[in-house]
């Protein structure tokens, strides 16, 4: 499968810039566990052998989505968030961010960030804000957070003298420990103003470790960076911002919609905290 480079359309002849159809990359790996098809034979592989490790994978990724929509959707009315900075996009799923913010306050500006070229086609091409608002994509690391913050689009999206809700989705596990994820996100922390926000979600083998560590080694062996966090180091993101109800919990007991779901099958720790 290839993509049109501008469009976002199916062509025959092109791949965008930078994609290595052989080598697996987690956003096309997660958008195959939710039924996507902007995927390669190589994500696929080891999006099964993972499924085969941890057999609600699929679930696990769709909990994560919830959760998404859950934070965004209190954001925006229990805290007035009205713009967001989300890093680690991942291929768009309709709701995505904007959409489910917009529904709500149509005024509302996000900007994404991601650093695979497929995302950023989709997301040029998908990613459209309502006209009251703002969708802008930047294409950029969480192991550089200077090169996100000195961004022109985000200074031109963002007033970063209002509060900001940052989303951290399933991306810190992408970072080894040696990367220091811990300071990376305390410099997007120190760069917003007081009343942001920050809503982490992270993998973890706190609930079931032989499985977890089944999927890790699949992922290590396929040459790709997962770390499984547990709460106390899930917890040290938040640096000294206020944890909100109800605290670092498993990903589907994070506010939930359906209050009989199992908090324990999904293998994610959750959270929202506000700066002072």
């Amino acid at each position: 499968m290839s993509l049109d480079y501008e469009s976002g359309a199916a062509s025959e002849h092109h791949d965008p810039p930078g994609v290595n159809i052989n080598v697996p990359h987690s956003a096309r790996i997660y958008d195959y566990w939710l039924g996507g098809k902007d995927n390669f034979a190589v994500d696929r592989g080891v999006g099964d052998a993972m499924i085969q490790a941890i057999p609600g994978m699929r679930y696990m990724a769709g909990e994560n989505r919830k959760f998404v929509h859950r934070a965004a959707r209190d954001l925006v009315q229990r805290e007035g968030i009205r713009q967001f900075l989300d890093v680690g996009t991942g291929i768009p799923t309709r709701p995505n961010l904007h959409e489910v913010a917009q529904a709500i306050a149509p005024q509302t500006r996000v900007v994404y960030v991601d650093n695979d070229p497929i995302v950023l086609v989709h997301a040029r091409a998908l990613m459209i804000s309502h006209p009251a608002g703002r969708s802008e994509y930047i294409s950029a690391d969480l192991r550089d957070p200077a090169s996100i913050l000195g961004d022109r689009a985000l200074s031109d999206t963002l007033d970063l003298t209002k509060p900001v809700g940052l989303t951290l989705i399933a991306i810190l596990m992408l970072l080894a420990d040696e990367d220091d994820p811990w300071s990376k996100v305390a410099q997007l922390r120190d760069a917003l103003p007081s009343g942001s926000c920050l809503a982490i979600t992270h993998p973890t083998a706190d609930f079931n470790p032989a499985e977890v560590d089944a999927a890790v080694a699949v992922a290590t062996g396929a040459g790709m960076t997962l770390v499984a966090r547990d709460e106390e180091a899930v917890r040290r993101f938040f640096g000294d911002w206020e944890l909100l109800e109800p605290g670092v919990v498993p990903v589907s007991a994070w506010r939930p919609d359906d209050p009989d779901v199992d908090p324990k099958a999904a293998y994610y720790w959750a959270g929202l905290a506000r700066k002072p």
